[in-house]
């Protein structure tokens, strides 16, 4: 079998994109691209340049296609790492720092992929078989945990960054996905391998709550996963490992302060959005309920009051709208920045953060959608090769020339889990998960 190529990416837009796309699709019949039909075929006569309007699952299934190329494109194939970031436009991009989240998203993306027909499954399964490969026998790693940036080619630390709780909780959420997806034995074998090595009551550092890091410099880090946040996946993965557990009590070591805005009352630890997406992405709260809270519902309120918050601002912010809203941690004009609300944190200026909708598909489908159209319908500049760039501002003409992999990530499978509940179902086979949250008391 030949191997698959993208095609050369340019800086245009999303409507050049598809046109592009289409001429390339005789040459790559495998790529199973939902852009054929409606996107590519024009009036009867063939003479129409502007593809007719797409369906949201038609959409949906473009944005999820042009991600995957970032996930595809801006890894290293030998190692599997994928890019922290990169040029939004996919060309001439240098830099080699991987985060172990991004790649962690990655790996679910690449099941994504397989599932659709996006790419032959046979270089999916290659690609995902080097990856665990690496991770298990190479990526530096302490305790099983690993460091948060690394560099793609040789998995060496970057930034003197610290071995992170979360950031590796994101990577085996990702590990297990493939577990569960891919009938390999080898894939499966090195999955588990990986999961089991990861010493989390190391991570406890003899306290009730998880620290956030350690560094060989400075040892643990001192903040510690106390207050509710993305944190949820840390707790439920240590619940369920079946070498080195902690206790299903630790599930109450953390707490739950709740909030009102505007009438909406939900549980938050004052944090971005993204914060009641990431461990939703994976393990599936629909439904279920602990002795504190359905969590699930608990994200649609808290997605329902920041865009209310939004909304709030836009007498100061005249973009803000009922179908252009959304902030949360991401690129500015003067660099990565913690910003969202409610209450408002950051220096909020404007701008337009994608994934904060895009994450939230799965809780609010129509709202998120809306914006997500909205900003690629009016907005061109806003969506390139890897779909949306991470961040622009209406008001000031700003537009990121990044790519986020780990807001790439959350868009992708909320996208998805919203369509087919796929990574939901997949994750969830794992009995780890299920095991970890019968144990806290989930119903």
């Amino acid at each position: 079998m030949t191997a698959w190529t993208a095609p050369q990416a340019k800086p245009i837009n999303r409507r050049e994109m598809l046109a592009q796309v289409c001429k390339t699709l005789l040459a790559y019949p495998l790529l199973n691209l939902a852009l054929i039909g409606a996107s590519c075929s024009g009036s009867k006569n063939g003479n129409s340049t502007q593809p007719p309007p797409v369906s949201d699952d038609q959409f949906l299934d473009q944005m999820e296609q042009a991600a995957l190329l970032f996930f595809w494109e801006q890894a290293s194939p030998t190692t599997g790492q994928v890019k922290d970031r990169a040029f939004a436009t996919g060309i001439n991009d240098t830099r080699t720092v991987s985060s172990i989240a991004a790649t962690g998203f990655g790996l679910t993306a690449l099941c994504i992929a397989a599932q659709r027909g996006y790419m032959p499954g046979s270089q999916i399964q290659a690609r995902v078989l080097a990856t665990l490969n690496f991770v298990w026998n190479q990526l530096p790693q302490q305790n099983g945990f690993f460091y948060h940036f690394v560099d793609m080619n040789t998995g060496q630390r970057a930034f003197n960054s610290e071995v992170s709780s979360i950031d590796t909780s994101i990577l085996l959420c990702g590990v297990l996905t493939c577990r569960k997806y891919f009938q390999d034995s080898q894939i499966q074998s090195l999955a588990t391998q990986i999961y089991q090595r990861v010493n989390w009551p190391w991570m406890l550092n003899g306290g009730a709550a998880f620290s956030m890091g350690w560094t060989p410099e400075s040892g643990f880090l001192p903040a510690r996963w106390d207050t509710y946040s993305e944190l949820m996946m840390i707790y439920l993965l240590a619940i369920g490992s079946p070498t080195f557990p902690v206790p299903a009590s630790s599930w109450n070591a953390f707490a739950r302060p709740s909030i009102t805005f505007q009438g909406y009352t939900y549980i938050s630890g004052n944090d971005p959005l993204f914060t009641h997406q990431y461990s939703h992405a994976w393990f599936d709260f629909r439904n279920k309920q602990d002795a504190y809270a359905n969590y699930f519902n608990n994200s649609i309120t808290a997605t329902q009051a920041h865009k209310a918050f939004c909304l709030s601002l836009a007498g100061q912010f005249r973009d803000y709208q009922n179908n252009l809203w959304g902030i949360s941690a991401s690129d500015s004009q003067n660099g990565y920045v913690v910003w969202g609300g409610p209450p408002a944190m950051g220096p909020i200026d404007g701008s337009i953060v994608p994934c904060a909708a895009g994450g939230s598909i799965a809780f609010v489908p129509a709202d998120g959608i809306a914006v997500l159209r909205n900003i690629e319908n009016a907005y061109p500049n806003a969506w390139r090769r890897y779909s949306f760039v991470d961040a622009f501002n209406p008001l000031t003409g700003w537009y990121d020339a990044d790519a986020l992999g780990i807001d790439l990530g959350i868009a992708t499978l909320m996208a998805e889990n919203y369509r087919t509940a796929f990574v939901w179902n997949t994750f969830m086979k794992n009995p780890e998960p299920q095991a970890a949250m019968r144990a806290v008391g989930f119903k």
